[in-house]
């Protein structure tokens, strides 16, 4: 009975394992934020990239970039991914 209650406070399941799960909970919350964000970023490139209505300036930056195509007086500042 002993050991099942030891194990019970001092196992990988145990009542002091529950601060590292709400450790783990807490950095895994902030991880998916983070992912939640990029994910309305791309939302948002891809709806300005839709072909029935696609945002002109997005498409210029877009064939720019994969294109490697600029004017030789031009300046590209790169935003971010």
């Amino acid at each position: 009975m002993a050991f099942f209650g030891a194990y019970a406070v001092l196992g990988p399941n145990g009542m002091f394992a529950y601060g590292d799960y709400k450790r783990q909970l807490a950095l895994r919350g902030k991880h998916y934020a983070v992912l939640d964000h990029r994910r309305e970023v791309l939302k948002n490139r891809v709806a300005l990239l839709n072909p029935d209505h696609a945002n002109p300036d997005m498409v210029d930056e877009m064939v720019r970039k994969e294109l490697n195509v600029a004017h030789p007086d031009e300046v590209i500042v790169p935003l971010g991914n």
